[in-house]
């Protein structure tokens, strides 16, 4: 099954990838609910993130860590939240939020949108931290 995040992964769609290896992929969100919102992904394809295989979900919570420990020096933010809703695309993927307050990982609110540059500052900075 082709997903956008399949998309994202073969290249077919630019992102600003902050974090990779050959089993995960870390890019910013182009929709954040904050600046500095990125989304974690395993690079095969599982619609419901608690169907992945033990070895592969946890594999994937330590990559998200790595990307959230260097989220959390170069953002102003008290913590950077985690959570998994998994109905927006069909492929599991973990979003890394930093966060002042709980209002900030309130998928409700209307959806931010930055310019390019903008992006791509934040990027390096996650990237190089």
């Amino acid at each position: 099954m082709s997903t956008i995040f399949s998309k994202i992964i073969d290249g077919s769609i630019p992102s600003y990838k902050v974090a990779e290896n050959d089993r995960f992929l870390a890019f910013l969100d182009i929709q954040p609910l904050v600046k500095g919102h990125v989304l974690v992904i395993p690079k095969t394809v599982t619609d419901f993130i608690f169907d992945m295989e033990d070895e592969q979900l946890s594999e994937l919570m330590l990559f998200a860590k790595q990307v959230a420990l260097k989220m959390k020096k170069v953002l102003p933010c008290k913590k950077i939240g985690v959570t998994v809703i998994g109905l927006e695309v069909p492929h599991a993927h973990i979003h890394l939020l930093p966060i002042n307050g709980i209002s900030d990982m309130d998928f409700s609110k209307a959806k931010l949108s930055f310019p390019s540059e903008e992006m791509e500052a934040v990027c390096s900075l996650i990237q190089n931290a």
